[in-house]
């Protein structure tokens, strides 16, 4: 059902809040340029700042419904079955997603990542220094993050990691995004956990190489310097009209959503640049069988 002519369709059953958020926000865009309304007087309506309607157009918070109809009724937005609808956009962009469990332990940031990760239907990350997380077994995971969260507690660590190994349930679902994962050598010759650690490591990688949804590539220390030196990061790509790409780029206590069409060409040229030095997905497998016969 379309809200109206050229509007986003309602997106699907188990479409991410994270997405329905911003295919809400593009729409009271639409709506507010359409009737002529400034930011600023869109925001003095509903009693907040500028910048709160630059995070609700952008579906970077949540919606509350007397926000919307009052956005609603400065707009002129009256036809009883696009308010309707609208409104299901609300419902379903606030309804807790299986990590709220978690928030204990995850940051906000990484909240909304997952959001993202959960409705993309394509990602493609470069990975410089670990294995990349949809792909870590337990034990990898529980190194990293001994070693990276040196002050956490077991406790901590643990629900990390089932937060980890859960978000791999995306990989054999029935609406698996493709997944392209160019890794760095250096990351597989580094030794985190040990050398039984790493064995399971590597095993997994040609297990989920194996998965016809998913391609993973290695960019050969022999290859030299590569466009990918600046760090790790992820793009991810939506089925859904009008929800633009993401990139992504963690950092120690916080992480960067880039939505901006250079940036995220930019971060598509470097995938474009490490794909012509990478290893094709065959290839890579044979690599990752020759790492284990030196281990």
């Amino acid at each position: 059902m379309n809200l109206e002519p050229g509007s986003p369709a309602a997106p699907a059953a188990g479409t991410s809040s994270a997405i329905v958020r911003m295919m809400l926000g593009a729409q009271l865009r639409q709506f507010r340029e359409s009737a002529g309304v400034s930011a600023e007087s869109a925001a003095w309506r509903i009693r907040a700042s500028r910048s709160k309607i630059s995070r609700l157009e952008n579906g970077r918070t949540g919606f509350k419904v007397r926000d919307l109809t009052d956005l609603l009724d400065l707009y002129g937005v009256t036809d009883p079955q696009v308010v309707a609808g609208l409104l299901e956009l609300v419902r379903q962009a606030n309804r807790p997603a299986w990590w709220t469990e978690y928030g204990d332990v995850l940051p906000g940031w990484f909240e909304s990542y997952l959001s993202l990760e959960a409705s993309a239907a394509q990602i493609r990350a470069f990975d410089l220094q670990f294995v990349n997380g949809l792909f870590q077994t337990e034990q990898y995971a529980r190194a990293v993050m001994e070693a990276g969260l040196p002050f956490a507690s077991r406790r901590e660590i643990d629900r990390r990691i089932r937060v980890r190994m859960k978000r791999q349930d995306l990989l054999t679902a029935e609406s698996a995004p493709s997944v392209l994962a160019i890794v760095d050598e250096a990351a597989l010759r580094r030794p985190v956990g040990g050398a039984e650690v790493m064995r399971g490591q590597l095993r997994r990688l040609v297990e989920v190489a194996g998965l016809p949804s998913v391609a993973v590539r290695v960019v050969p220390l022999a290859a030299g310097a590569h466009a990918g030196v600046g760090g790790s990061f992820a793009a991810l790509s939506f089925a859904e009209a009008g929800v633009p790409d993401v990139v992504y780029v963690e950092q120690l206590t916080s992480a960067l959503h880039l939505e901006r069409q250079p940036a995220v060409d930019r971060y598509l040229g470097i995938l474009s640049r490490l794909s012509m030095k990478a290893l094709s997905p065959a290839r890579t497998v044979v690599f990752l069988g020759e790492l284990l016969g030196e281990l």
